[in-house]
Order: C-alpha cells, then sequence, then structure tokens
C-alpha cells in the first residue's frame, strides 16, 4: 500500500518539520547559494526550499508533481517571499534552459526509472557553471544496522521485505556517477551524509511517529498490524539500550557535479 502523494491526507507527510543542521552545514560546505537562483527538483512540502531561501538564496523554485504536496509548501512557506512552487514533471519541467545556478535533488531519484532523461533535464536547466546536488539512499546505506541513533535500521531488521524493497529501488553511487557523467556532468565527487531527523525527549514521540508513519514512506509498506509489530520492537530495542534521548540519524549518500 505503498504513499500516494496525491492523496489530500498525505499532503502534511513531508512539510511540517524545518532541515536540521546538520543537512545544512553539509550545503554549505559544498555549495555558496547566496544571492544565487536556486531551483529544488521534487521539493515535497517544502522543507529544503525553505532552508535554501533562508541560506541567502535570492530565489528558490521549488517543483513536485504532486499538488497536494505543493499545496502544503505554500501553505508552510507564506512568509518566504522569494520561495514559489510549480507542479511539473521532474522528467520535463519545461521550464527555462540554462536558467539556474543551482539544482537540488533531494530523495527524488529513487523514485525515478529514467535517470538519463531525469538528468538531461537536470543539465538544461543549469546554466554555464552551475552545481548540481543529489542526495539519495544507495544499496549500502539501506544496510546499515539498527541503533538508538540509526532507527531506520531496525524497520530491516524486523521486516527483511523492506529492506528488499529498499535495495531494489535504490541506484548504486557508481550508476549515478555514470549517469550524470554522460549526460555532460563534469568534476562528479561523492559525500557521505548523517542527516539528524529529529530528536526525541521521550520514546513514546518516536512510537507516535512511526505509528503514525511520520515522514517516512516506507512505513506505508506495512500494514497497520505489521506497524504495531515494528513499534514493539523498536521500543524492545530501545529499552535495552537504556536510552533517555533519541537522536535519530539517516545516512545518505550525496552527489556533487557541476555543468563547465
Amino acid at each position: 500500500m505503498s504513499i500516494n502523494f496525491h492523496e489530500q491526507q498525505n499532503r502534511l507527510t513531508y512539510a511540517s518539520r524545518n532541515a536540521d543542521q546538520t543537512w545544512v552545514n553539509m550545503m554549505k560546505k559544498l555549495v555558496d547559494v547566496e544571492g544565487k537562483k536556486v531551483l529544488d527538483l521534487g521539493c515535497g512540502g517544502g522543507i529544503y526550499s525553505r532552508a535554501l531561501a533562508s541560506m541567502g538564496a535570492a530565489s528558490v523554485t521549488g517543483v513536485d508533481f504532486s499538488e497536494q504536496m505543493l499545496i502544503s509548501a505554500r501553505e508552510h512557506s507564506e512568509k518566504y517571499h522569494n520561495v514559489e512552487f510549480i507542479r511539473a514533471n521532474a522528467l520535463n519541467t519545461k521550464l527555462i534552459q540554462n536558467e539556474y545556478d543551482f539544482i537540488l535533488v533531494r530523495a527524488v531519484i529513487h523514485h525515478i526509472k529514467d535517470l538519463n532523461r531525469c538528468f538531461l533535464e537536470l543539465y538544461r536547466l543549469l546554466e554555464s557553471g552551475g552545481t548540481c546536488i543529489i542526495q539519495d539512499r544507495t544499496p549500502e546505506d539501506c544496510l546499515v544496522e539498527g541503533s538508538p541513533d540509526h532507527i531506520r535500521g531496525y524497520f530491516f531488521s524486523e521486516f527483511p521485505k523492506l529492506r528488499d524493497r529498499e535495495i531494489t529501488r535504490r541506484y548504486s553511487e557508481q550508476q549515478v556517477k555514470h549517469e550524470l557523467h554522460v549526460n555532460g556532468f563534469r568534476n562528479i565527487k561523492t559525500y557521505e551524509l548523517w542527516e539528524t531527523r529529529r530528536t526525541y525527549n521521550q520514546l513514546d514521540d518516536l512510537l507516535s511517529d512511526i505509528t503514525n508513519r511520520t515522514g517516512r514512506s516506507i512505513l506505508y509498506e506495512l500494514n497497520d498490524n505489521e506497524l504495531v509489530q515494528l513499534s514493539k520492537y523498536i521500543k524492545e530495542q530501545l529499552e535495552k539500550s537504556n536510552v533517555t534521548r533519541i537522536m535519530e540519524r539517516d545516512r545518505w549518500t550525496i552527489w556533487k557535479a557541476n555543468k563547465v
């Protein structure tokens, strides 16, 4: 029962939280967005569009295929006058070519079957000298074991079918680098990021997030009974660890590339 991003009840799934400082610090290390024209491709609820605007971008255009997500993004971004949101297909946005200094593609490519078309569109949209950053998980990122600061790993140890589902839809580091290169990108480098997702002062707050599938599309692969089972399993694992404060982190791979 995979999540349907077009359904109204799901439109708040990826909108209400803010980008963590771990992500902001990594972006500042990799690219200077101050005064730049930025595109957030696959922006969802606009979390990272708002972060990029706060980092000093001259303008941020968030693009997503789901109008419901964009409704939520606009609601949460009313105070950001340099941010706009447009409904479009990532493979054919119909936006002006050579228009953007920087493009962010975060947690998107695992939804895309044709990387070649996606990266060709990215190349078309970037101006010469522009930078593209892609952030997603590789199969290796998905295999990191569960721990009090890597809750996602517990999903896969309790339900191997989730691990198998994740691995089959993720591209390897080398696949992404190859597709970027054949579509004209150069200076391609990869980085590892442990991004803090959220800090919980109480275990019950985390378990509430889990049972509500908040911001975790992979949990829509479980039925309600399985979700209860997973919540109990995570509770058992964390109680064994005697943790009182849970800092949930996710491991990502980042690809940085330039249009030269």
